[in-house]
């Protein structure tokens, strides 16, 4: 047995390929993060909610401004690269608005209010744990309360994902999106 965390190879075991049938595919291609969350079927079936669906109480713009910023800041070019290739064009993100969630740009140029205010809540709960005391109330103000359980949890989640692909020292996919000036 060894603890080298990587993602599996097929062929799986029925119970894990069970499971992995649930996970999002590209012409059977299943992402080299979901088959390293395969390492443990507790972890494949648990620990990592599945928050990209249409019940989402944000829309897919926001769900995808925290997921950039978060994984940015915790320099996952893998799982960035993911999100900036399937999902930014469809978010409506702008080039030099990808580039912002990596670069720190936090600015009514780049960005609307709500925007800004959103970049510096995740900024506050990836650094800090939680919302700061500034922004607080405009956050309560601007998101309902399934909104906001959704900002953090969408967080956490990418938080987890971070750890997992850049301790698995997942190559980037063949398809993902490089860090820019990378």
């Amino acid at each position: 047995m060894s603890n080298v965390l990587k993602p599996l190879t097929p062929p799986y075991d029925p119970e894990i390929a069970a499971v992995l049938a649930g996970y999002p595919q590209q012409d059977g291609y299943i992402l080299s993060l979901f088959r390293t969350f395969a390492n443990s079927m507790r972890f494949l079936r648990k620990a990592v909610p599945n928050l990209l669906d249409k019940d989402s109480a944000l829309p897919l713009r926001e769900r995808e401004i925290v997921i950039l910023r978060t994984t940015a800041k915790l320099d996952c070019e893998y799982e960035w690269g993911v999100h900036v290739a399937i999902f930014a064009k469809a978010a409506g993100l702008s080039d030099a608005q990808v580039a912002a969630t990596r670069n720190g740009a936090v600015n009514e140029v780049v960005w609307s209010e709500s925007e800004s205010l959103l970049i510096r809540c995740v900024d506050n709960l990836c650094d800090r744990g939680s919302v700061a005391d500034a922004q607080l109330a405009d956050f309560q103000k601007m998101w309902s309360l399934d909104a906001q359980l959704e900002i953090m949890a969408l967080c956490g989640t990418y938080h987890t994902v971070s750890f997992v692909a850049n301790s698995a020292r997942l190559d980037n996919e063949d398809f993902g999106t490089l860090f820019p000036g990378c």
